[in-house]
């Protein structure tokens, strides 16, 4: 399956939906939509993986990467990721725990809570 990246804005979030697979071929897309992101002067980040069906280790290190750059120009980064994680099929949450990266992130079902300046992110 092919990766597709798209991109919007709610309620001041810059929002990047990726859905497919991200691997060594298709994670720099990702990476690239990031940045431009932060060239625009955008600090509040949305990624949102609830369909991303596979992710090998280019793409959890896109993720991190995406971490350090939004920490350095003092923004905020949320995941989408499905609720149940693991026990729905998510393959980043699974990809991301089993790593032991998964605390590093906020991670929210669903965009509604992702932009909910109220919210709380799902335990890791």
């Amino acid at each position: 399956m092919a990766l597709k990246v798209t991109d919007g804005d709610q309620g001041g979030w810059a929002v990047i939906q990726v859905s497919g697979e991200m691997d060594l071929v298709t994670s720099p897309i990702v990476r690239q939509r990031v940045h431009d992101a932060v060239a625009d002067g955008r600090r509040s980040l949305v990624l949102d993986l609830s369909e991303v069906l596979f992710c090998d280790s280019s793409g959890v290190g896109v993720l991190i990467a995406t971490r350090r750059l939004i920490r350095s120009c003092r923004g905020r980064l949320r995941l989408i990721l499905p609720a149940q994680g693991a026990e729905d099929g998510s393959h980043v949450n699974r990809v991301l725990a089993a790593l032991g990266v998964r605390r590093l992130f906020e991670v929210f079902p669903d965009l509604g809570a992702a932009v909910d300046e109220g919210a709380s992110p799902l335990s890791a």
